[in-house]
């Protein structure tokens, strides 16, 4: 092993929590055992299961499914654990999500089947679908479809305490984060579910790592510590859930932590909004796209129907006879500032995440995404495939960013597929009022293993009808590259120093650069798993330590 390869193991592991440790070893020695019972009982119930539906159907026909973008069989059972297929679509087929998706309840002998076919297919417990994860959400899909059904078969029922009973034995204590609270969510549902003792403690179970991982998990200002949008929005969506089967069941335990869960789902609401575009989606920080979770109309919805409002925190900030609003969400290290005329711009300060759970962070340090007239602009890379290739790195790293890359080397170490060794740290972050506009300042370390530890600054300067990016790198370095990732609706033209973008309603934005030359390069937008557009980048070579950028509409 090379003295770089220890290095980087020595800055990826070093953060990680003693239980992190702990747990990985347990799981290498222990084995799961299943006692095989026949006589779990459903529990009754005040209401069946109703909610909206937040996903789409994955059904095309009986027999054939499609996820990420992919179609496949479900032709045998061999079609459950397909090698030809990535871990992440065997893993969306063994969900079950359909279950209750849109439209479930007019596929019900569908469902019935695919249910059968999963018991019948699938022995304990070998293959994906008894891996945490996947157990995890399919044992919530089977309790919630199960309980709208006027007759529930004494294998289904029993199947789901066989897959709570592996759940238990696996729960992701070594990875934490949103893992661990789908599995604690699941504790719940079977606890709820099913009666006697055995249910109670995994409903006990459930509720004490809700209690523990919700305070630890979701910030003062409403985000969630793994700073993803998307995963925002599914974390929220997993607290309604636990919500609504406060209602559906009447258990005490449940109702009395409703205040608390509420409170959470009001801030983390306001975040999951600010961190949104004029079209009413996400932006794409970190690992984000859409389609995988639920949009923000709907679990905002969800929501309100359950009691939650959004509440700001803290509140916005007009300034410039009330023309723009601004918003800093300090503890994610997010700032927001809204333009006229549907314009937003969405400013990147934050870490890349908890220390010890960055696995789901870019080296998009002091990016930022802008929108204009309801058009999105300037995009990060989002995320197509999960993985451990060159194309998940690829996307993960600064270049993907509209950020400044040095010597070809990503702000923060990303590597294998949810890895990051040394990571960068924001600092000297400030927001300033001024007569003609907002000023938000920031600077960043990653780089401080090149020599003379280099430090990147950047400048924001935001006015009603411009955008202005100053760069400015304090140390030595070879190359510097900033990028401005265009959205493919979005036309570009320009010599070295200035130029125009056409957006399609028709407004033009003009931009012109000091201290740098400019070019238009081709570039890959990637706003869903399993699918890359073309669309082009506006690439800036320094000429020196500092770069500036103005953009006019």
């Amino acid at each position: 092993m090379s003295w770089r390869t220890m290095l980087r193991l020595f800055h990826t592991l070093r953060h990680l929590k003693a239980e992190q440790f702990a747990y990985r070893l347990y799981y290498w020695c222990a084995k799961v055992r299943l006692a095989e019972r026949q006589d779990y009982r459903q529990r009754p119930w005040l209401a069946s299961w109703s909610s909206p539906a937040l996903l789409s159907s994955s059904f095309r026909s009986r027999d054939r499914v499609a996820f990420l973008g992919e179609e496949g069989d479900l032709t045998d059972k061999d079609s459950w654990n397909d090698l030809r297929k990535s871990k992440l679509w065997l893993y969306h087929l063994h969900y079950l999500d359909d279950l209750n998706a849109v439209g479930a309840d007019g596929r019900r002998d569908a469902h019935r089947c695919l249910i059968n076919r999963w018991i019948a297919e699938n022995p304990p417990v070998s293959g994906h679908g008894w891996e945490p994860y996947p157990l995890s959400l399919r044992i919530v899909n089977l309790v919630k479809w199960c309980s709208r059904q006027a007759l529930v078969e004494p294998a289904w029922v029993n199947s789901v305490g066989l897959q709570t009973q592996a759940l238990c034995q696996q729960l992701e204590f070594h990875i934490l984060g949103n893992h661990l609270l789908a599995n604690a969510k699941a504790l719940v549902f079977a606890g709820a579910f099913l009666e006697g003792d055995e249910a109670g403690q995994w409903l006990t179970r459930g509720l004490q790592i809700l209690d523990r991982e919700i305070p630890e998990q979701f910030l003062p200002d409403g985000g969630h510590f793994e700073r993803s949008p998307m995963y925002q929005a599914i974390v929220l969506s997993d607290i309604c859930d636990v919500l609504r089967l406060a209602e559906c069941t009447g258990l005490g335990e449940l109702h009395e932590r409703i205040p608390r869960w509420r409170e959470v789902v009001n801030r983390g609401l306001a975040w999951l909004g600010t961190m949104s575009h004029p079209d009413g989606r996400i932006a794409l920080f970190n690992d984000a796209a859409f389609g995988l979770a639920p949009e923000p109309a709907a679990v905002n919805a969800y929501a309100e129907s359950l009691g939650c409002h959004a509440t700001p925190q803290p509140p916005e900030k007009p300034f410039g006879g009330r023309k723009l609003l601004w918003r800093w969400l300090e503890q994610s290290g997010y700032c927001r500032v809204d333009l006229p005329e549907r314009g937003v711009a969405l400013l990147d300060l934050a870490p890349l995440g908890p220390d010890y759970l960055p696995g789901h962070g870019h080296a998009d340090t002091l990016s930022c995404e802008l929108s204009l007239f309801g058009q999105r602009v300037f995009v990060n890379s989002g995320i197509s495939q999960y993985g451990e290739d060159g194309e998940r790195q690829r996307q993960r790293g600064t270049a993907a960013h509209n950020t400044v890359e040095l010597d070809g080397k990503n702000s923060s170490d990303v590597w294998s597929g949810f890895r990051v060794g040394q990571r960068a740290r924001p600092f000297e972050r400030e927001i300033i009022e001024e007569e003609n506009g907002l000023v938000v300042r920031g600077a960043h370390d990653g780089y401080r293993s090149l020599a003379g530890r280099t430090i990147h600054r950047r400048e924001w300067r935001i006015g009603e009808r411009s955008f202005v990016v100053t760069d400015r790198i304090e140390g030595r370095f070879h190359d510097a590259v900033a990028r401005f990732h265009l959205h493919p609706d979005v036309a570009v033209e320009g010599t070295e120093q200035s130029g125009w973008l056409r957006l399609p309603t028709g407004e033009t934005v003009m931009w012109a650069v000091s201290g740098a030359r400019a070019q238009v390069c081709l570039s890959t937008w990637h706003p869903e798993f399993g699918r890359s557009v073309q669309t082009r980048c506006l690439q800036l070579h320094f000429d020196g330590p500092g770069c500036t950028t103005v953009f006019t509409w």
